[in-house]
């Protein structure tokens, strides 16, 4: 069997709540929203997985879990992304840049991309930028908004939460959205 997989941050309530309240500030944005229970950020996605690959990303996402410590993350904007892109492929909120984040996703990667296993896309060139999508904009739609009618999507935000453990996820796809399960979660080492 093959599992759709990708390797998440999840919110905590009150940060999903908040954010979910922006989505009904652009109603005439041709938009499908994500559910509330679904916004996370994803640090790898993995695509599809056998049972033996699943098993071998759920040790590794353990081992990195467990040399990682815990950190904050502070979410600053609500903007289009990705950024100078048009149309735009998503509305956003974006974090900011941590090198606690940063080390944590690089150590997943190059973890992941030195094991065994070879399903994984190539490593992003640019640096790692948090970001949790809010909502997948229809491009066709889009482009039949006059330009200067096109909503302007660029609020400042000031969110923060504790990022305690990483989850691999598994992500799938049904006629009303994705669906996500937390198949493990793992614990970060606490700050001493």
């Amino acid at each position: 069997m093959r599992h759709r997989i990708f390797i998440a941050i999840n919110l905590p309530e009150d940060i999903k709540k908040e954010l979910s309240s922006f989505q009904s500030k652009w109603p005439e944005l041709p938009c499908r929203w994500t559910k509330k229970e679904n916004l996370h950020i994803t640090l790898m996605f993995l695509g599809y997985l056998s049972d033996e690959e699943l098993l071998e990303v759920i040790n590794i996402t353990k081992e990195v879990a467990s040399r990682n410590q815990s950190f904050s993350i502070n979410l600053i904007k609500i903007c289009y992304g990705p950024p100078k892109k048009m149309p735009p492929r998503m509305v956003w909120a974006e974090g900011e840049k941590s090198e606690e984040l940063g080390k944590l996703q690089k150590d997943l990667e190059n973890s992941l991309l030195s094991s065994s296993f070879k399903g994984l896309p190539e490593p992003e060139a640019r640096p790692y930028t948090p970001h949790i999508t809010l909502g997948r904009i229809r491009a066709w739609e889009f482009r039949q908004i006059e330009p200067e009618e096109r909503p302007i999507v660029d609020e400042d935000v000031s969110l923060s939460f504790e990022v305690n453990s990483i989850e691999v996820m598994e992500s799938q796809l049904k006629r009303e959205g994705s669906e996500y399960t937390i198949l493990e979660s793992y614990p970060l080492k606490e700050n001493v």
